[in-house]
């Protein structure tokens, strides 16, 4: 039986974002095309970060301990980032959330692979490494993504 590699279950559409993108654009992207995380790459396509639903949650939470410190009463996620809120602090909370820039947020320390990696060490990385995703490079540009929901899949889709 041979070996699976990554080109064989990655994902080709990926879902990409720009550094200078804000965090407001990259909430929808992930909304929109319903994913949890995506490699940040320059104009060349060349990954230079990745931004997960982790870190934009983890960056809400951090805004919403400021409030909590402050004493306000205000939670950040009873209202949409971009919902109109008659809370002065809330809306000023939302607005710095959303107009951040994905750089600021974004991991810079990526796990990376390539389309003929072995799937079965590319997975033990990700586990190790505590990663959902990896950014799959050929001669440094993205080609794909795979995900452990990319290997879960498969492997349902065998045993069907």
């Amino acid at each position: 039986m041979k070996e699976l590699r990554v080109r064989d279950l990655m994902t080709t559409q990926v879902v990409t974002v720009k550094p200078t993108d804000t965090i407001r654009r990259a909430t929808i992207k992930f909304a929109v095309d319903s994913v949890t995380g995506a490699p940040v790459v320059d104009n060349r396509n060349h990954v230079i970060g990745i931004i997960t639903e982790h870190d934009i949650l983890e960056l809400i939470l951090r805004h919403q301990d400021r409030l909590d410190a402050e004493g306000s009463p205000n939670y950040l996620l009873a209202s949409t980032l971009d919902g109109e809120n008659l809370d002065a602090e809330i809306a000023d909370a939302n607005r710095a959330i959303s107009e951040m820039k994905v750089e600021d947020v974004m991991k810079r320390s990526v796990l990376v692979t390539t389309p003929d990696a072995e799937i079965v060490e590319t997975l033990r990385e990700m586990m190790k490494m505590g990663v959902n995703r990896v950014p799959v490079l050929e001669q440094g540009v993205l080609v794909g993504v795979i995900t452990r929901a990319d290997i879960i899949f498969h492997i349902y889709k065998r045993k069907a």
